[in-house]
């Protein structure tokens, strides 16, 4: 840092950088963007609003540097520096790429009045969230969930976080978190289960909310410094005596640290050990859920509904993330899992039903949704699939045209993807067998008690091991998740893995299917190592022999679906090899 020509601007940005680093928050690559343009510049700059010139550096940060030089410079006794005549001018001309004299330039426009900061009103939703956050971050907690975010906030909030203050109305104090978030103070990651954080702008506003606090008030000083609410959120941190800072490095919650997205679990012994939730018999019934999106006609949306509740059978319908109909063992009791450290009052038994007419189903293979939902529906972990599919009439030269891709799907279904396909002749066929499914696993699930995985010990990493170590060491039992954590682990509007991605990318090439798709992964286990692999192949005529020969050698001698032929080699490459058309 000496040798740069701007010591102390550069010091406030790495103090602000190792703070980021520390809380794992957003602001990192913002902050080592900055230092480093600062670092590199041997200008000296008189006043921080002139560093809008370098690259990494907007109006929010250079204003944060003004307020933190104007603090500096009252604490060592020093006058402020004055912005230069016409420096604001010149700066954005030179950031603009506008090298005239900014002399004979016209005079600037009006500067925006600056918007008021945002300060939480008092023992508001938003003022116990910011504030909880505040307070579990600085012991060295890595974001909390939603529950344990509630209860911690909840003493300190005049409105409740669970039930609505007008029953007309869904609102609840947690509905505050979408101001936060749309006002980038919080922001949240992990699947399944997301935990929140503090943004920059967050700890600013955590800072002001205390510095505007009464004290005479006494409900922050309490705050910040309750054992029972951090054991309340199931969290007990080293700390030193109230109003001292934590000495030492405070002891980690008993949480399972968030692994990133697309980090793969290498061994059986990386995966978390855990003491499985049990619901006993008679605290929970088994209920049939339905996509409200499965319709008999757009004009009879109620139909599948209807038809249901004449059998007896009561369903709930609801958009689902995944499939078109499940079954779920619904707590009597709505607060149940929640006090146990489980969000929701649904659990997901291990049926789920993909139904689909006759004519979809040839639309979903040309178009490629076919393959994409059976990849969802593995990786949901979900031991029984069942596919519907509804035989309808079709004219005979649509369904001879489609018949053999039909008949090869439902094979593939069957043969290698284990799916249970049962055909039916039309929707009321479909209801009626829906109706005996529902009263057969009312039946199977309702006597007996059921494991249920803990959501904070689920990552989109370990998921789908965890399900297979506690299948092959406990076959007899069943180990179920919430179906807020399924949904999350099966959103698409979620962020996938990189794995998820590469294997989409593969399957977007006509010929790869699933399981050649995943054999492809297993040999180049990333996007980059198989563009390297066609990187390394010579240049000329035998190079390009050598890319289209390339994933035929490595996986010609498996055997069935797996194999991958010449023909789908060369298209492959054409992608991947970036070989034109020959």
């Amino acid at each position: 840092m000496s040798t740069c020509a701007n010591p102390i601007l550069l010091g406030f940005v790495l103090e602000w950088l190792e703070t980021a680093q520390s809380r794992s928050s957003k602001g990192i690559a913002t902050y080592n963007k900055a230092y480093n343009s600062l670092k590199a510049c041997p200008m000296k700059f008189d006043h921080p609003l002139q560093l809008k010139a370098l690259n990494g550096f907007g109006d929010k940060l250079c204003s944060r540097l003004t307020d933190k030089l104007k603090d500096y410079c009252q604490e060592e006794g020093l006058e402020m520096p004055a912005m230069p005549h016409g420096s604001r001018k010149r700066i954005s001309n030179v950031a603009a790429g506008d090298d005239q004299d900014p002399g004979n330039s016209p005079s600037p426009a009006k500067r925006p009045r600056k918007m008021k900061s945002y300060v939480p009103a008092l023992r508001s939703g938003p003022y116990a969230l910011v504030l909880a956050l505040a307070t579990l971050n600085e012991y060295g907690q890595a974001g909390l969930t939603k529950l344990e975010l509630i209860n911690l906030a909840q003493p300190h909030c005049d409105s409740s976080f669970t039930a609505p203050s007008d029953p007309t109305k869904f609102y609840t104090a947690w509905s505050s978190m979408k101001t936060l978030e749309s006002k980038e103070l919080v922001y949240s990651r992990g699947r399944p289960e997301k935990r929140y954080l503090l943004t920059e702008d967050g700890w600013d506003t955590a800072k002001r909310i205390k510095k505007s606090h009464d004290p005479a008030q006494g409900r922050l000083d309490t705050f910040t410094s309750r054992e029972d609410d951090l054991e309340t959120a199931g969290l007990s941190p080293t700390r030193a005596s109230s109003g001292s800072k934590p000495t030492g490095s405070p002891s980690k919650p008993n949480m399972v640290d968030i692994i990133p997205l697309g980090q793969a679990v290498t061994s059986v012994s990386s995966l978390p050990d855990f003491s499985p939730i049990v619901l006993q018999p008679g605290s929970f019934t088994v209920e049939l859920v339905v996509d409200n999106r499965e319709v008999r006609t757009k004009k009879d949306r109620d139909y599948i509904e209807v038809e249901l509740e004449k059998k007896e059978i009561n369903c709930v319908t609801r958009p689902l993330e995944l499939g078109d109909c499940i079954w779920v063992a619904r707590t009597r009791d709505p607060m149940k899992l929640q006090d146990m450290g489980v969000e929701g009052d649904e659990i997901v038994l291990d049926y789920i039903v993909e139904r689909k007419r006759l004519d979809d189903l040839i639309s979903s293979i040309k178009d490629g949704r076919f393959h994409e939902q059976k990849f969802r529906l593995k990786k949901s972990g979900i031991k029984n699939v069942i596919y519907i599919i509804e035989e309808i009439s079709l004219n005979d030269d649509h369904a001879g045209k489609y018949q053999e891709a039909v008949q090869s799907a439902i094979a593939t279904m069957q043969v290698v993807s284990g799916y249970f396909v049962k055909k039916t002749t039309s929707i009321d066929d479909t209801i009626r067998y829906l109706a005996r499914m529902t009263r057969l696993l009312k039946e199977q699930y309702e006597k007996q008690p059921l494991h249920i995985i803990p959501t904070k010990v689920l990552t989109a990493a370990n998921y789908l091991p965890l399900v297979q170590k506690l299948k092959d060491e406990q076959p007899s039992k069943g180990f179920h998740i919430s179906y807020p954590a399924l949904a999350s682990l099966s959103s698409k509007s979620d962020s996938l893995t990189l794995r998820d991605v590469y294997l989409k990318m593969l399957m977007c090439i006509k010929g790869v299917t699933g399981e050649k798709a995943l054999e492809i992964q297993k040999r180049w286990k990333t996007p980059m190592t198989f563009i390297e692999a066609y990187q390394a192949c010579d240049e000329g005529d035998d190079g390009k022999k050598q890319k289209f020969e390339l994933v035929m050698k490595e996986m010609g001698n498996l055997a069935g679906r797996k194999k991958i032929a010449k023909a789908l080699s060369v298209n492959i490459a054409k992608v991947w090899g970036c070989e034109g058309e020959t």
